[in-house]
């Protein structure tokens, strides 16, 4: 297995979402072996439906609080995966100093999704299935 990086930084627009489950399914898979954290251009509020579908699969995501870039702890990342156009940008801008990887997932916002609350969650259940597929595929462990 490859070495897994020692900290990795999930961002997305608000961090109210695909950041939020992104970071919860990294840490569900690799615990405390890799430091993981999430941020975006805006701190909006935690979706519901994100909160619902994460707890399908076991992950509960209730006490996590949006932040932005701004409000980050740690400044110092070996990975940045941004999961929107918007982070990408703001990522790339952030890296040029310093010395740290940046991967774009360009991952669907499940919030454009219009219909009954079962078409929307089916949406939000896609974005969990595929940033889970792809967290697995990057960052392999035994269970995997």
């Amino acid at each position: 297995m490859p070495p897994l990086p020692s900290s990795v930084l999930f961002a997305c627009t608000e961090n109210a979402i695909r950041s939020p489950m992104a970071e919860a399914m990294l840490k569900k898979l690799h615990g405390k072996r890799v430091y993981v954290d999430s941020a975006g251009l805006r701190a909006g509020q935690m979706d519901p439906m994100a909160q619902e579908v994460l707890a399908e699969i076991g992950i509960d995501v209730s006490r996590h609080k949006p932040k932005t870039f701004d409000q980050l702890e740690d400044g110092f990342y070996d990975l940045i995966i941004t999961l929107s156009p918007e982070a990408q940008h703001r990522a790339v801008e952030l890296t040029r100093t310093m010395a740290c990887d940046v991967e774009f997932w360009n991952t669907f916002d499940p919030t454009i999704v219009e219909g009954t609350r079962a078409q929307r969650l089916e949406a939000f259940r896609q974005v969990r299935d595929t940033l889970l597929k792809r967290i697995r595929e990057r960052f392999p462990s035994e269970e995997s």
